[in-house]
């Protein structure tokens, strides 16, 4: 009777999905939350899935159901939003040496389909796992934008069946706000330079009487960081240790792969076995030089 033939394809589909899994079940309560704030901002059911599909961002459409909410011009959600995902080009730039054998429409649409959560399981998994390919990252694209997508989608339809205060709205965003600028804090100079834009943001916007006075702010505080940052660094001897630059914690990243992993501890076991033999041989040899002193000592014996 003939063994069932194993799909190879069909394997390596299911553990990329296997990979994405965490990540895609994370989306899901993010992902209704998202898609309940969109339709309370005046979004419908179709403009949900347009915007889930072609923004893929979190924090760019939270901020969009902010200034909807808030009948922000157009001009300056569109400007928020730019600024906002301007780190997609540092993102991608650090995976580029990944898929820089791929065509462009290949590049396009994993550019496309990047977000700064898919960004980090591919760069660990490139990092971490030889055998991880640029298609296997696409599929990761692909299927953290299904989840999202669906969840949205589900959200807006929770959206319409439930009536949504938009007071509500605007806590929950900034309670969600507060979260990620707490998470993005690592060190000193982020936490001062934080601490600067919020008081140019209440600033700037209660002279512009708009929101774009937080994009002024957000500027203004970026280069400051920049300029402090760049000081720093070049007049300092010793500038990872300087107040500014000093980790508040500092997480564990390694870029051994698993096979140089399993390599080493292939190395260490066979040293460890060439070890034990030459014990043996030293153990043998010295118990034939006794015999022999024994034997040399005593002849009569013999």
């Amino acid at each position: 009777m003939a063994k069932a033939q194993i799909n190879p394809e069909r394997t390596r589909w299911l553990e990329v999905l296997g990979v994405s899994m965490p990540l895609c079940l994370s989306y899901i309560p993010i992902g209704l939350a998202c898609g309940i704030l969109l339709h309370a901002a005046g979004l419908n059911f179709i403009m949900i899935l347009l915007v889930s599909v072609l923004v893929f961002s979190g924090g760019a459409q939270f901020i969009l159901a902010s200034l909807l909410a808030s009948n922000a011009p157009l001009g300056t959600i569109f400007i928020s939003l730019f600024f906002l995902e301007l780190r997609y080009a540092l993102l991608g730039s650090s995976l580029s040496k990944y898929i820089k054998d791929k065509s462009a429409r290949f590049i396009f649409i994993f550019s496309a389909s990047m977000n700064d959560e898919n960004y980090a399981v591919n760069y660990m998994k490139f990092a971490t796992d030889k055998k991880w390919d640029p298609d296997d990252a696409l599929l990761v694209e692909y299927y953290s934008l299904a989840a999202w997508s669906i969840s949205n989608m589900v959200g807006g339809l929770i959206g319409s069946a439930i009536s949504i205060d938009l007071e509500v709205v605007d806590f929950a965003l900034t309670a969600l706000f507060l979260y990620m600028i707490v998470m993005q804090v690592q060190n000193h100079l982020t936490l001062v330079i934080g601490i600067l834009a919020a008081v140019l943001g209440v600033y700037f916007q209660a002279l512009t009487k708009s929101t774009l006075g937080i994009i002024i702010a957000t500027l203004i505080a970026s280069f400051v960081g920049f300029l402090i940052e760049n000081t720093v660094r070049h007049h300092s001897k010793h500038p990872n240790s300087n107040w500014f630059l000093t980790k508040m914690f500092r997480p564990k990243i390694t870029k051994t792969t698993i096979e140089d992993k399993q390599a080493q501890q292939k190395e260490v076991k066979e040293v460890e076995k060439l070890e034990t033999k030459i014990e043996d041989v030293v153990e043998h040899h010295d118990k034939k030089h006794e015999e022999r002193k024994h034997d040399d000592q005593h002849p009569d014996e013999g």
